[in-house]
């Protein structure tokens, strides 16, 4: 298992650094300090009387490594016709265990996690998905196993004092969080701000199980956990046996990383799953970036229009209602809502909702190419004082709003100009 995961850790790392995606800390599970911070962690829950010795006796999915209610499971042929169950959630099958393992106190937090998600609205976001945990909460959660016995499961760490059993998967892996946070010394100076960012596949583990462990350890619950949906291709789930899965190195050597990027941040609707298609990419890609944003850029810097290459000046005197002006009313209401991006956009990306901040970005290059097409200053002549002027004041308050929506910090995260500088994001 070490060799094979290695494997995927070295794959994930080279995508990360062919698609410009930088990370303070890359953690696998099986470095020494995590596993110190696992150990800790156990004997804390242990030494508070929340981990008991007991015999589990139900569902377990080995590929999803969860353990399942019997609401939580269904009938199914597999593909010999023979009868088995399956997990309702991901349809993989599940098998009947019967163990002595360690089990963990969940049923003791109820109360405290509905008081959690009750005192905190913004706990869960999308709100959806808050609800969910709500819904799920409102049947009495049974204590939780938290380990398997060593000659199930021997890739893992072993239970302290007990190398008989291997800790669960989920609780060894959740604990990551505390590792690169320092724990268990030097966590509280960033714990108690703490942001999960995860798939909505996995919400029950960090919903539920997580803020139970980190209660039972003595630590707050995470401030925010962020759940985003799915990508899906041909309205189903990627899967290797489908084969339907979309190779990111493969898109975004065609695509190029930062049309990816844009792409994935603009359709992508935390709420619901959304579905990728080549046809969609390509579509978006020259729609928005390559006419509409692209057709601005390209009207301020033609020669014929700017035969300097330079940010001319800007006439306050033109740029009026007045009799000597020669701007519009829809040109200054242009110029307002330009000015309200910042904080919009901010809002936007400060809710995870990146899609809207491009969205509004679009918008205002949208009113920004209908503000040079009313205004025709290829029409203008140049060698007469007045429209020369005027043709400078349109090409910098045009060039003005393009470094807003790119070069000021509104669009850093995904805009495409900002990632091919050379910077980095995450």
């Amino acid at each position: 298992p070490l060799s094979f995961c290695t494997d995927v850790s070295e794959r994930f790392r080279r995508l990360f650094a062919q698609c410009n995606i930088s990370y303070t800390d890359f953690i696998r599970t099986s470095d020494p300090a995590h596993q110190r911070a696992v150990e800790r962690f156990w004997t804390v829950l242990m030494d508070k009387g929340l981990i008991y010795k007991g015999t589990y006796e139900g569902w377990y999915s080995t590929q999803d490594e969860s353990f399942l209610t019997p609401l939580q499971v269904a009938d199914a042929l597999d593909s010999s016709g023979k009868d088995i169950k399956i997990s309702l959630e991901s349809g993989h099958k599940v098998e009947w265990m019967k163990e002595e393992n360690y089990m963990f106190r969940l049923s003791a937090f109820h109360s405290q996690l509905l008081d959690w998600l009750r005192g905190n609205p913004r706990a869960i976001q999308p709100e959806r998905f808050r609800q969910d945990v709500l819904q799920w909460l409102q049947e009495e959660q049974p204590d939780l196993s938290v380990s398997r016995q060593r000659s199930s499961l021997r890739w893992g760490i072993p239970v302290p004092g007990d190398p008989e059993q291997t800790i669960y998967v989920w609780l060894d892996a959740l604990v990551n969080y505390l590792t690169v946070a320092g724990y268990p010394d030097g966590h509280q100076r960033w714990w108690n701000s703490v942001n999960h960012v995860i798939g909505k596949d996995i919400l029950k583990f960090h919903a539920i199980y997580w803020p139970a462990f980190l209660l039972g350890a003595g630590l707050p619950p995470p401030r925010a956990i962020s759940v985003h949906s799915h990508w899906t291709v041909g309205g189903r789930k990627m899967s290797k046996s489908v084969g339907n899965v979309v190779d990111p190195v493969e898109k975004s050597q065609r695509f190029t990383t930062d049309g990816l990027r844009y792409f994935l941040l603009r359709q992508g609707v935390p709420d619901s799953d959304c579905d990728y298609n080549d046809g969609k990419v390509l579509k978006l890609l020259n729609a928005e970036l390559a006419h509409t944003l692209g057709g601005l850029l390209n009207r301020c810097t033609a020669r014929a229009l700017n035969p300097a290459q330079h940010y001319p000046p800007f006439c306050p005197e033109l740029f009026h209602h007045g009799a000597e002006g020669r701007a519009m009313p829809e040109d200054h209401r242009m110029l307002e809502v330009v000015r309200g991006l910042p904080s919009v956009v901010q809002c936007h990306y400060e809710s995870l909702h990146a899609y809207k901040a491009l969205e509004a970005i679009g918008g205002c290059v949208r009113l920004t190419n209908g503000f040079v097409q009313r205004h025709a200053p290829w029409k203008l002549d140049r060698d007469d004082e007045g429209d020369s002027r005027w043709l400078d004041t349109l090409l910098h308050v045009a060039l003005e709003c393009l470094r807003t929506y790119g070069g000021s910090g509104i669009a850093l995260p995904s805009a495409p100009w900002w990632k091919s500088s050379g910077q980095k994001g995450g």
